[in-house]
């Protein structure tokens, strides 16, 4: 099978799926392409997960935590305002930094 190049493998597989699911309606060409595509730069065409981190740089990560210093019941929506950072962004640096983000409440009078 080593005399057989990438397309042809493809192609190969593209009739087999025909045969194996007559009843499914034909793929688009530009689904076709991507696929190939896929294969051709990652050698697979499993789906890969895709992990998203937010890149926050030191400073921004400095001003926030300075920010809670100055006054720490600040609420955590109030501080991704302030720093134009994404809620859960905030969140995540606050739990990464072993910060607990709380809110006073008013339980009983004090006497």
């Amino acid at each position: 099978m080593s005399y057989l190049t990438e397309s042809l493998k493809i192609e190969i597989l593209m009739m087999t799926g025909y045969e194996t699911h007559p009843d499914l309606p034909p793929l688009n060409q530009g689904t076709i392409s991507k696929i190939e595509a896929q294969y051709r730069e990652m050698g697979h065409v499993r789906k890969v997960p895709s992990k998203r981190q937010a890149v926050v740089d030191d400073d921004t990560k400095l001003n926030l935590l300075l920010a809670l210093e100055e006054n720490p019941i600040t609420p955590a929506r109030q501080l991704a305002r302030d720093s134009n950072l994404n809620y859960k962004t905030v969140l995540k640096i606050l739990k990464y930094e072993k910060k607990r983000p709380y809110k006073m409440q008013a339980v009983q009078e004090l006497l």
